[in-house]
């Protein structure tokens, strides 16, 4: 394809219209959500920040409102009744912070009095509740249909302060507030969709709105926001030259909502930015430093090698509420975790392995809990363990260990509940090379005093076994990754091939033993 292809690139662009109408690139959705209006009435649906939620909204406005113009040419286009036109209310809770209970009533009082304006209504109740209810009943009467209700970032006001508690539960009442009012407004309304980045749990915040549907691990609807393989090498051909598609997949690809069976897909906002700059870089994790998930991931004392073979339970995932936060759940709706498989081993009953998505946020993640971890020059380490690395130097990379676990300072150990536990040693190891953005692949966090792993870089590749040990070496670490056979998988690929033992006493909470052997490239 020429580059006179080239359209523009819909970076921040949340406006149906305006992407259909001024030359950008558009990914089309429409047979999803075509099926969604078709197959129900109320949903529900979870997807982490900058996903294309608040696009997906617009589109269905736009839908609902019958604006065919901008649907020719889409799937959607010749299977819509466009003469059928629904007045549709839509809230945004995206914009600003809201940190109390006024707050928030003043923002919701201000959202239903410019959708009064809109839709040209006077209302006569003056509770926030009663404003919703008579602002859906009077859109019905007045325009003869049902209505539409989009509800887009219905939690941000409450994850906003999750660090305050109480302040959280004070903003999530006021939500409740406003949500209820759905659940008496059925003859009214033809169709609902809230979306947000958290699933807070039905009793504490939609109040008897069971017949939400959530559809946020539906496999029909996994690719209801982002972009696909295909559509990359499709709709954004003419963006690819001169970027490796390998490594845009390493990079930006891998978030699923379902099963090995699900199509995996890119953040856009990542893709877009990639091909406006043509570099690589941490684009979706830079946008907004995850500051509640890195002090919750502090404060619980988080084994970091485990984070890429997660296993958990469906109601994990979704428990999610101001008091009674899941780890798992927590890093799986905000984005950091995505579902690598899904098992059922027993009928009814599944098992869910979650991992990174992809390169961006392993190194992305890794590097912002370092400094939790007591690595407070974490950017002048990783240069030096590059370095090592590249030049294959053991020996410089084992001064490089000894002196970086003699430079975690000693009264960090006392002051943070990471340091209590001996996963602590092992999750310093692996984040300190996963932070790096070299291939790293854990073959083993089981136990958490030890991390086998491997790291597949500049044409060689590294078997380690990391261990915690009391006192003084048993120079068992090396012998152990010998033992398991590790690198029978790796040979035959014509790289060298170094096994390395490394062994940490507790006690003197330093090295004390470390082993290499080389095996050459067969």
């Amino acid at each position: 394809m020429s580059a006179a292809a080239r359209k523009k690139l819909p970076i921040g662009i949340q406006t149906f219209s305006d992407i259909r109408e001024g030359g950008y690139y558009y990914v089309d959705k429409t047979s999803v959500i075509h099926r969604l209006v078709e197959e129900g009435k109320y949903y529900f649906l979870s997807r982490p920040r900058r996903f294309g939620k608040s696009l997906l909204l617009d589109t269905l406005r736009c839908l609902f409102e019958g604006r065919e113009a901008l649907f020719e040419g889409l799937h959607i286009h010749d299977k819509w009744d466009w003469q059928v036109q629904h007045p549709v209310i839509r809230l945004s809770f995206a914009d600003g912070v809201l940190t109390s209970r006024e707050a928030l009533d003043r923002h919701i009082e201000e959202l239903l009095r410019a959708e009064k304006e809109r839709l040209q209504l006077s209302l006569q109740n003056t509770s926030i509740a009663g404003q919703y209810r008579e602002l859906i009943q009077q859109a019905h009467e007045m325009y003869g249909r049902r209505v539409v209700v989009l509800i887009d970032e219905y939690d941000k006001p409450i994850l906003d302060n999750l660090l305050a508690p109480e302040r959280a539960r004070e903003l999530r009442e006021g939500l409740k507030n406003l949500y209820s009012v759905l659940k008496d407004a059925d003859p009214h309304l033809a169709f609902v969709l809230l979306t947000g980045v958290s699933k807070f749990s039905k009793v504490s915040l939609f109040s008897g709105l069971n017949n939400l549907n959530d559809i946020t691990l539906d496999a029909p609807y996994a690719s209801i926001c982002g972009y696909t393989d295909a559509d990359i090498d499709t709709v954004f051909a003419p963006e690819l030259p001169g970027l490796e598609r390998d490594e845009i997949r390493r990079w930006y690809n891998g978030y699923r909502w379902g099963g090995q069976e699900v199509t995996a897909v890119y953040n856009p906002f990542d893709v877009l930015l990639l091909f406006q700059k043509r570099q690589f870089g941490a684009y979706w994790f830079e946008s907004a430093t995850p500051t509640f998930l890195v002090e919750v991931l502090r404060q619980r004392g988080i084994f970091t090698p485990a984070l890429d073979q997660w296993e958990t339970e469906p109601e994990l995932l979704g428990r999610f509420d101001v008091d009674d936060i899941a780890t798992e759940g927590l890093l799986f709706q905000t984005g950091y975790l995505t579902v690598k498989k899904v098992e059922e081993p027993m009928l009814g009953y599944r098992l869910y392995t979650l991992g990174f998505p992809n390169q961006e946020v392993e190194t992305s993640l890794n590097q912002a809990l370092l400094p939790v971890l007591g690595m407070e020059s974490a950017p002048r380490e990783r240069k030096t363990l590059f370095t090592h690395l590249r030049a294959h130097d053991l020996v410089g990379l084992e001064a490089h260990l000894k002196a970086l676990y003699a430079g975690l300072p000693h009264d960090w150990y006392r002051n943070n509940p990471i340091a209590r536990y001996e996963g602590h040693y092992a999750s310093v190891f692996y984040s300190h090379f996963a932070a790096l953005g070299v291939n790293v692949t854990v073959e083993d966090a089981s136990h958490h005093g030890k991390v086998d792993m491997t790291v597949d870089f500049a044409g060689h590749i590294y078997l380690f076994e990391f261990k915690v040990v009391e006192q003084l070496p048993e120079g068992s670490a090396l012998a152990q990754i010998k033992a398991r056979g590790y690198a029978d998988k790796y040979r035959g690929q014509g790289k060298p091939i170094h096994l390395v033992g490394v062994e940490f006493s507790r006690e003197r909470r330093q090295i004390v033993a470390f082993e290499v052997e080389s095996l050459q490239a067969s």
